[in-house]
């Protein structure tokens, strides 16, 4: 029983249970679907996983940048783990349900994962400013305990964020259809099927976006303003070369990232569109950052070169 805004009480069924239609229309894919997930699945925890371990166990990555890509490569597995692995499963047993507290839940990772790369990414590029443009203060402004604390800012104000949202949505009762048109829990889907009042939850998200996507694109865009500047005024185009490679890799995935999620929030497309391009910043983006980082960092190239050398000489 729910009261209406007559303030008469009337009989309104309560949604316990959401339907994740993805890609149910077209359903003569379904069998490509789920072996293209699947490869991009196994290839992403594989070049990620592969990469933290090379950087734990190579005492030459020990820096401070190399600290960063180990904690968004660790975020990368998170990412696919909370999306991938449920497609996957409605893709085979054709079960597209999920419960609301399941969708919460996979809402409030996606997100808190979602702002700590933003963070992340930020702090990746006050790292590479430090570098090329203050290297012999390099050693103090980013050494081992400052790395560390950054890092923990970066998944805390994540997590606090998601945690404030999600609290409101959790106030939320869901009495209308019970289709959500993507292939995972998102805001907007959510939010078309309340019953009762989001308007706080709205107001919240809100700020919460706007700290989250204001302050790190203020600071990755000062950053590479003043590192792009400083390679400028460097007089050889070997010095040149070789500055912009240690923040070229960084700034392309930058790019990627960022353009993709203006693209699906800040860009009235489609609802297609939006999931076509969902599926490119969730799904392929820790699929190509390895990828990136591997191909264009000569150090990540030796520390695998030395671990598959040590590999095959111990087998």
């Amino acid at each position: 029983m729910q009261l209406n805004a007559n303030g008469q009480w009337r009989n309104q069924t309560v949604v316990t249970i959401f339907i994740l239609l993805g890609f149910g229309d077209l359903p003569q894919l379904q069998i490509l679907f789920f072996l293209v997930f699947l490869v991009i699945y196994l290839m992403t925890m594989t070049e990620n996983i592969l990469i933290v371990l090379l950087i734990i166990g190579d005492h030459r990555l020990h820096t401070p940048m190399y600290f960063y890509l180990g904690n968004l490569s660790f975020m990368e597995i998170c990412y696919a783990s909370t999306v991938i692995p449920r497609i996957l499963a409605s893709l085979q047993t054709g079960d597209k349900t999920i419960s609301v507290i399941g969708c919460l839940a996979q809402l409030y990772s996606f997100g808190t994962l979602a702002a700590t790369e933003c963070y992340l990414l930020a702090v990746m590029s006050y790292d590479r400013y430090i570098a090329i443009c203050k290297p012999l203060y390099y050693s103090v402004l980013m050494n081992a305990r400052i790395s560390i604390q950054l890092a923990i800012y970066c998944w805390g104000s994540g997590l606090l964020g998601s945690t404030v949202v999600i609290a409101l949505i959790s106030n939320w009762s869901f009495c209308k259809a019970n289709e959500i048109d993507h292939f995972f829990c998102d805001f907007p889907p959510l939010r078309k099927l309340a019953c009762s009042d989001t308007s706080l939850a709205e107001i919240a998200l809100t700020v919460v976006t706007s700290i989250i996507s204001v302050f790190p694109t203020t600071l990755t865009l000062t950053s590479y303003i003043c590192i792009i500047n400083a390679i400028l005024r460097i007089p050889t185009n070997t010095g040149k070369q070789k500055a912009f490679s240690t923040c070229s890799s960084h700034l392309i995935i930058v790019t990627i990232f960022y353009g993709s999620l203006f693209a699906v929030y800040l860009v009235p497309s489609s609802t297609n569109l939006n999931k076509i391009v969902s599926v490119f910043y969730s799904l392929l983006i820790p699929l190509f950052n390895p990828l990136i980082y591997t191909l264009r960092n000569k150090e990540v190239k030796r520390a695998l070169g030395r671990y598959v050398g040590k590999l095959v000489f111990s087998t």
